[in-house]
């Protein structure tokens, strides 16, 4: 029996990583993304070419009628309500909260908090319609506990998204769905190799494990989080963070 796994920012990085896993976990998968077509036609070609099913559809996770039309096309597509919803879907500006400035804000704060909230009701609601019990997913960060100078939208939004897990998990409990959050720690992607060349390098040497993670370190949570072996686990945040997030600063 076919199941219909949500990605949000699914053409890059992690998202890109998770559309894949899943596709060949044998789920049929739709994942949005913005403004990267030709992203998006590639990793669904990736899928299809290895006999898995994986459409992209452009949606800006923060705007309502983006998200509406998005779970339209995707259950028109698929036939039926989604079995997961992973919001991964997320951007960041670099800045001091002197400079920051209020559109920056606002365009952060709206992908990455709002836009959980939007796809995670649209989600729910289908699942609940259908009687389904589903799987929500939330990509967090380091960011939930701990603060990071010059990300301060960034830290503010994913601080968000725990407290929206916990408080998701203890309403949609009662429908049979789970909602958790996978904190990763760094991860070498295009983006933070495009944003520090020597990122792998200068992560590792701080990370408990030496090295630091890839996408597919996330992928094997997120997709464990799915099976009934996490059937009783709600409400929770997983670190994948090699044991980054876990030591105090330690000045010996």
């Amino acid at each position: 029996m076919k199941r219909l796994a949500v990605i949000t920012g699914g053409s890059t990085g992690i998202g890109r990583c998770l559309v894949k896993a899943f596709a060949a976990a044998g789920y049929l998968v739709s994942f949005s993304y913005v403004a990267s077509d030709s992203a998006a036609s590639e990793v669904a070609s990736e899928v299809e070419a290895k006999g898995g099913s994986a459409r992209g559809i452009d949606c800006d996770v923060g705007n309502a009628a983006d998200v509406k039309r998005f779970f339209d096309e995707t259950t028109s597509w698929s036939g039926f309500a989604p079995d997961v919803l992973v919001n991964n879907a997320g951007v960041q500006t670099w800045s001091s909260l002197l400079d920051l400035e209020e559109g920056a804000w606002d365009r952060v704060i709206q992908t990455n908090l709002k836009g959980c909230f939007l796809n995670t009701q649209a989600a729910a609601r289908l699942m609940i319609a259908a009687g389904k019990k589903g799987t929500i997913i939330n990509i967090g960060s380091g960011c939930n506990k701990l603060a990071f100078p010059k990300l301060v939208d960034y830290t503010a939004s994913k601080g968000g998204i725990e407290q929206f897990t916990k408080v998701s998990a203890a309403e949609l409990g009662p429908y049979g769905i789970t909602v958790n959050c996978i904190a990763p720690g760094a991860i070498v992607t295009e983006r933070t190799l495009d944003e520090a060349p020597d990122y792998p390098e200068t992560w590792s040497k701080i990370t408990p494990l030496r090295r630091v993670g890839t996408p597919e370190d996330i992928a094997g949570p997120v997709l464990f989080l799915t099976t009934p072996a996490a059937s009783f686990i709600t409400g929770q945040t997983i670190w994948v963070d090699g044991g980054l997030f876990s030591q105090a600063p330690w000045p010996y």
